[in-house]
C-alpha cells in the first residue's frame, strides 16, 4: 500500500529524463516543476506489483473537484503504463503536487466520467488526442482521492 511517505523512497522511473524531473521536483520540495512547460505536474508512487517496493513517477494532472486527474496515456502504446497496472493492483497511493503532500485512493473513471474528463485532458495536454490515434485501447483515465488520516 503506497502512501504519501513512500514518495521520498519510491525507485525512480526507467526514464532517465522522467527520473531527473522528478528528482528535481522534489528536490526543490515541489516549488520546482510543479508547472513544467505550461502544464501542471505531480509526483505519483505506487506499489510494485509485483516487487511489492514502491515506484515513482511525474504525470500531467488537471482537478475533478477535489480529486487529482491523469491519463495513463503511455505515449500511446499499445500497453497501460506500469504505475496503471501497479494501481489495478493496490489503488492507494502517494502523491505530490506543488509542495503538497497526500495519500490518495486510485480508481480508474467510468465511461461517463472519461467522456467528460478526457476533452478537459486534451485540453491541458493537447498530445493526448494524438496518443489516442496511436493505438487501439481506450486510453483509461485515472481519478486520485486524497483520503483523510482516518481513511487510511
Amino acid at each position: 500500500m503506497a502512501v504519501a511517505e513512500d514518495i521520498d523512497r519510491a525507485t525512480d522511473s526507467q526514464q532517465d529524463w522522467v527520473a531527473e524531473q522528478t528528482r528535481a521536483y522534489l528536490a526543490s520540495g515541489g516549488t520546482e516543476g510543479h508547472v513544467n512547460n505550461g502544464v501542471h505536474v505531480l509526483v505519483l508512487a505506487t506499489t510494485g506489483r509485483t516487487t511489492g517496493k514502491p515506484r515513482r513517477t511525474c504525470l500531467i494532472y488537471g482537478m475533478s473537484g477535489d480529486d487529482f486527474v491523469v491519463v495513463a496515456s503511455n505515449g500511446g502504446a499499445d500497453e497501460d503504463p506500469a504505475w496503471l497496472k501497479n494501481l489495478l493492483a493496490d489503488p492507494s497511493a502517494g502523491v505530490q503536487a506543488g509542495t503538497r503532500r497526500f495519500t490518495a485512493r486510485a480508481r480508474v473513471a467510468s465511461s461517463d466520467e472519461r467522456a467528460t474528463l478526457w476533452p478537459e485532458m486534451a485540453r491541458i495536454f493537447p498530445l493526448y488526442d494524438e496518443y489516442a490515434q496511436r493505438t487501439d485501447r481506450t486510453i483509461p483515465i485515472v481519478v486520485l482521492t486524497p483520503q483523510a488520516e482516518s481513511e487510511l
